[in-house]
């Protein structure tokens, strides 16, 4: 990988602090006692060091230099010479480079052939990542990304996949302390061209491509630097999806509704992956019966308090088909607008979430609306949280066995193209 030293001077150094934990559901006199308290990686004060970094000048050694310095990743390198697989695999894991589980070795002959599924240039700058632990701008390469493919069991066919993944420069992994989710969703003709599950079992643990992609995307992340115990991981609990991500192919072939991807202003034709992300999930219980699946999911959404309207929404092509046949949605936008208007909530229950109070309080405190008038409420008044109906994301997923759904509090994060990245390169 490329690694940059940026002019801290300008683009400004950042010294990060600990406080000790859990933050989360503490009273305000608890967390200025953290304050009072000693930083836990360093056993210094929290206050000294907090004055400290504001006060005292910046040492010569944590400046980069007057312009931007680039090390350039160069052609491929040998990092390592011949050992036996068992050895390897345990310096790969030691080093930490994987994600526990087994690895494909990236040989030189292998990144070669992953570098076929591309007519990009192994020099090609891909994206750049922040290192929180370092302060270190690291940018990757075709070629770094290659060696992480290889590692996670990709075909060459899935790189450019992996390659679109990458070049949104968003890590599946989170630095916080709550359990964050990620999630993949591809659209497009690629979909079908490498075999990815749409249907029955798509978030099972069946199949190649919709294992592989996810798991890549949690091995660049870990390479990138997410992975670091109190210092970029400090999940209590951690999150056993993101050994894939929730990665799947959308059932573009059985919704009555336009693909995601085309509502986001992608022609059906395209091939192209979303990044979704949250904190909350939750299976549906059972199919829809006596209530109908919008009064189901009412129920469902009005006790997961949002940030900024977010909800993602993966329901079995049956469940679309019912919406549009028998509920009258005639268009996913349809359905968005009826759960934006008629989900409510206690502002009570709202304003009371740990995190709602942490992240959204401020916001009504300066006076941004509907925030402001919400916080002015009694606690049983009602409120829409789900305000922002285009915040609310439907996708159709599945084999149509069962009508079920699940939902999820995932705001949409971006997508990127995957035809960008496609060609027709000869392994030689």
């Amino acid at each position: 990988m490329e690694s940059v030293a940026k002019d801290n001077t300008r683009a400004g150094y950042l010294p990060f602090i600990y406080t000790p934990h859990p933050v989360i559901g503490l009273s305000p006199e608890v967390l200025d006692s953290y304050i009072a308290g000693n930083d836990p990686d360093t056993g210094k004060p929290v206050i000294d060091e907090i004055i400290g970094v504001l006060t005292k000048p910046i040492s010569e050694k944590k400046l980069a230099p007057e312009s931007p310095v680039t090390v350039k990743a160069g052609p491929p390198q040998v990092l390592l010479g011949p050992d036996t697989e068992d050895n390897l695999q345990r310096l790969f894991y030691e080093r930490g480079w994987t994600d526990g589980l087994p690895i494909i070795l990236p040989t030189e002959e292998r990144v070669k052939k992953m570098l076929a599924g591309t007519s990009a240039s192994p020099d090609e700058v891909v994206g750049e990542s922040f290192l929180i632990d370092t302060g270190e701008l690291v940018k990757y390469t075709v070629s770094n990304i290659a060696v992480i493919a290889v590692m996670a069991g990709a075909r060459p066919e899935y790189f450019p996949v992996i390659l679109a993944i990458a070049s949104t420069k968003q890590p599946s992994l989170m630095p916080s302390t709550t359990a964050f989710e990620a999630m993949l969703l591809v659209n497009g003709p690629i979909r079908n061209e490498i075999g990815m599950n749409c249907g029955i079992g798509a978030y099972s643990a069946v199949n190649m491509a919709n294992s592989v992609l996810g798991r890549a995307w949690t091995l660049m992340s870990i390479c990138w630097g997410y992975a670091k115990f109190k210092k970029t991981l400090w999940s209590s609990q951690g999150n056993n999806h993101t050994y894939n991500n929730m990665c799947a192919g959308e059932n573009e072939e059985r919704s009555v509704w336009e693909p995601f991807h085309v509502g986001k202003g992608f022609k059906a034709e395209e091939s192209v992956v979303s990044i979704f992300r949250g904190w909350s999930y939750l299976n549906s219980t059972g199919a829809a019966s006596h209530r109908s699946v919008g009064e189901e999911l009412n129920i469902q959404l009005a006790v997961m308090p949002p940030l900024n309207s977010s909800a993602t929404i993966i329901m079995d092509p049956l469940v679309a088909r019912n919406l549009q046949e028998y509920e009258g949605f005639t268009t996913k936008q349809d359905f968005c607008r009826w759960l934006s208007q008629n989900i409510k909530m206690p502002a009570g229950q709202y304003w009371k979430t740990d995190y709602i109070d942490m992240l959204v309080a401020s916001e009504a405190y300066k006076g941004v609306e509907p925030y402001a008038s919400w916080k002015k409420l009694p606690d049983d008044a009602l409120i829409a949280p789900y305000n922002n109906p285009d915040r609310i994301n439907i996708i159709v997923v599945g084999g149509e066995t069962s009508p079920l759904w699940k939902v999820a509090d995932y705001g949409y994060s971006g997508s990127a193209s995957i035809d960008k990245w496609r060609g027709n390169k000869s392994d030689d």
